[in-house]
């Protein structure tokens, strides 16, 4: 009577670089809750690898072969794939990091930092949400990072663009809300992605995250994915506007 459901049942869910790290693991988790999944990336032997592994738990795998920067055409590609289904979950992950420090940022770098973090999360999400709200609801997922809540080292413009989406996420929840479209974000601290592969081959550098994380380990993707079925079923129907930081306890260290 208590227990609310995680299921995914037959539901339809986007998720946008796909077919790696977070993305992947998000991708199969949504598949084994029953979700049938959109997976957008860049290269064709990704997507397949993931479809394949998608199909394999049962669940139907569409596959989108574009940048996420040209939004237009995923729009025209996800409504031909949709067709009257409608879109149940969307989750804006795709992103990239370019670790700069702040003197060195290039015009070239912050440009395409941000038009792939924040400029085509914006766009895609004004997109799900105006097909969510022709359904009456629908869930809205946003991968930050804990660098959108505190200071990093380098890689200044990324953290601005993780931050902007926790903000987008607020706003986004509050105009969207009336509508039953429940928009919320995830904020991982370090987890093993392409992202992150060569940084966490540093031992020196690994000890280094160690030492502000109270669990003194690095996650692991199955630790993440969790926190992504909850949000995208109907047991986070009551979360919106929010921001889980899956961090081991990062940002709640202190001196």
């Amino acid at each position: 009577m208590y227990l609310p459901s995680f299921s995914l049942t037959d539901q339809l869910a986007v998720v946008t670089g796909g077919t790696k790290g977070i993305g992947r693991a998000i991708s199969l988790a949504f598949a084994e809750a029953g979700a049938d999944v959109v997976v957008i990336a860049r290269h064709h032997s990704d997507l397949q690898a993931v479809k394949e592994d998608i199909e394999a738990l049962g669940r139907n795998a569409y596959t989108i072969e574009k940048d996420i920067v040209e939004y237009e055409e995923i729009k025209r590609e996800v409504d031909s794939v949709r067709g009257e289904r409608g879109i149940d979950i969307w989750v804006n992950n795709a992103g990239m990091n370019i670790r700069s420090e702040a003197e060195h940022v290039t015009e070239a770098e912050w440009d395409q930092i941000i038009n792939t973090n924040m400029k085509s999360a914006f766009f895609l999400s004004q997109y799900a949400g105006s097909v969510m709200k022709e359904k009456g609801k629908g869930k809205i997922i946003n991968i930050s990072s804990v660098g959108g809540h505190v200071a990093l080292r380098t890689g200044v413009v990324y953290a601005m663009t993780k931050s902007a989406l926790i903000q987008m996420t607020k706003n986004l929840a509050l105009e969207w809300g009336p509508s039953q479209i429940n928009v919320n974000a995830i904020g991982p601290w370090y987890f093993p992605t392409s992202l992150t592969e060569k940084l966490l081959e540093d031992e020196e550098y690994v000890q280094s995250i160690l030492d502000r994380t109270p669990l003194k380990r690095i996650g692991t993707l199955q630790e993440l994915t969790g926190a992504a079925v909850f949000l995208a079923s109907d047991a986070g129907n009551y979360m919106t506007g929010q921001t889980l930081l899956v961090d081991g306890g990062m940002t709640i260290y202190g001196f």
